[in-house]
């Protein structure tokens, strides 16, 4: 029973950062539009840190915040993503592909719900 609630858990989490990410992109394209397109020339409103808009990160890439994200939890259990991105110098948005991926493979662990999940190590990574 455990096991079947975490993995509903876990659908329920990808769910919601999904629709976060969205929503978060939806928010970013009105204000683009609203400025004129100003912002978007600018880059001051681009997501992705110098890749183009669209452009999914390299494997490189994903595996590296993933081993950065797990350093920094193993040696920080119990914070909440806002803490982490503070550290770490990341957005939400940067880390919700890795999380959910770390949390299906039992890298990482997490407790609560929405804006007070927590997260902690779970096996180690090879």
């Amino acid at each position: 029973m455990a096991n079947l609630q975490a993995d509903i858990q876990r659908l329920v989490d990808s769910f919601v950062a999904q629709i976060t990410d969205l929503a978060n992109r939806a928010a970013i394209e009105g204000l683009q539009r609203a400025v004129g397109g100003a912002a978007g020339k600018s880059g001051a409103l681009r997501s992705g840190r110098g890749r183009g808009r669209g452009q999914k990160r390299t494997s490189n890439e994903l595996e590296k915040t993933q081993d950065d994200l797990l350093s920094f939890v193993s040696k920080n259990p119990g914070l909440r993503i806002e803490q982490i991105n503070k550290q770490l110098g990341t957005t939400t948005k940067d880390l919700a592909l890795p999380i959910r991926k770390m949390l299906a493979e039992g890298y990482l662990k997490s407790k609560g719900k929405k804006r007070s999940t927590t997260y902690f190590p779970g096996k180690a990574k090879n």
